[in-house]
C-alpha cells in the first residue's frame, strides 16, 4: 500500500508519496490515512486514503481552478483553499499495530464512516463512541461531528487504556 508523507521543513508542510520533498534535513513523518481521506473528500474524489496518481491529478485540477501553483502537492496554500487545517493532516502518533487494530474495529463498527450514528442514536462516529466514553476520553460535543483525526486519537487513547474490551463485537 502506498503511504503518503507530510514533510515539515522551512515552515512548510507538503504531502506527497514515497520520499520527502524539500530539503534533505526536513523532518519527515507519515500522514495518517485519515488525513489523506479528508483531503480526498474535500477534493470530491473516492476517499481511499492513498495519495496516489488520482489524488495528485485532483490536487492539480483544484490548484489550476483556484490560481495556485500547480504541482500536485497539498501544501499549506492548497489545504487552506480547501478549508482544511494542516492539524487534521499532521503525522499520526498512533503506533502501527494500534492503528491496524483500530482500522479493523472502525470497519466493523461503522464501516469506517466518521459520521455514523447507531439506529437508536446511542453510539456515534467511526468507533461508535457513547457520549459518556467520548467525554471520558477528553472529547467534546458529538463524536459523529468531530474531525476523523480526533476520533482516531481518542480511540487510540481508549485502546491503550482498555484494549479491545470497549468493542466486544468487533475486536
Amino acid at each position: 500500500m502506498l503511504g503518503a508523507t507530510l514533510v515539515l521543513g522551512g515552515g512548510e508542510a507538503v504531502a506527497g508519496t514515497g520520499g520527502a520533498y524539500g530539503p534533505v534535513n526536513a523532518k519527515v513523518a507519515k500522514m495518517p490515512k485519515s488525513g489523506v481521506k479528508a483531503l480526498q473528500r474535500a477534493l470530491g474524489i473516492t476517499a481511499d486514503g492513498i495519495y496516489g496518481p488520482q489524488t495528485r491529478r485532483a490536487v492539480k485540477r483544484f490548484q489550476r481552478r483556484n490560481g495556485l501553483v500547480v504541482d500536485g502537492i497539498a501544501g499549506p496554500q492548497t489545504l487552506a483553499a480547501l478549508g482544511l487545517s494542516t492539524k487534521a493532516l499532521e503525522a499520526s502518533r498512533i503506533p502501527r499495530r494500534i492503528a491496524a487494530a483500530l482500522e479493523k474495529i472502525a470497519a466493523c463498527e461503522s464501516g469506517g464512516d466518521p459520521t455514523a450514528v447507531s439506529a437508536d442514536g446511542t453510539y456515534r462516529g467511526k468507533y461508535q463512541f457513547s457520549r459518556e466514553t467520548w467525554k471520558a476520553m477528553g472529547g467534546t460535543g458529538d463524536p459523529a461531528k468531530a474531525p476523523e483525526y480526533v476520533q482516531d486519537r481518542l480511540a487510540a487513547k481508549l485502546y491503550r487504556q482498555e484494549g479491545t474490551s470497549p468493542w466486544p463485537n468487533c475486536a
